[in-house]
């Protein structure tokens, strides 16, 4: 290894000085989920339910057509990343549903076998 003083010549020439990182600029965050805006989009999603385009793409993956989904995807958000994000995003969708659906056909067969 070289020595760790000031050299006159070669790549490390020059005084040795140690970075200034500068603290990230706030247009860095714009975008990024916060609790209170993953509550809103919660509460409107609740309320107001899916967009056609997105009950298309539930269908789309329900019957192993992911492939397609994404074009579909790409097509009406205009982009190959923001379709993935979406189509994983209903991807997700399907899977708590599923969930729900069990557990609420496992309450079900318990009720009626303590009957």
């Amino acid at each position: 290894m070289g020595r760790n003083y000031q050299m006159a010549v070669g790549l490390k020439k020059g005084y040795t000085v140690s970075k200034n990182n500068p603290k990230p600029r706030l247009s860095r965050r714009t975008g990024t989920m916060t609790k209170h805006n993953k509550f809103i989009r919660d509460v409107v999603r609740e309320v107001c339910g899916f967009a056609p385009y997105e009950r298309r793409v539930i269908e789309l993956l329900r019957i192993s057509k992911d492939k397609r989904a994404l074009k579909f995807c790409k097509k009406r958000l205009g982009g190959h990343v923001r379709g993935k994000k979406k189509r994983e995003e209903m991807q997700s969708v399907i899977m708590q549903m599923r969930k729900a659906a069990a557990a609420e056909k496992k309450k079900e067969e318990s009720k009626e076998a303590a009957k």
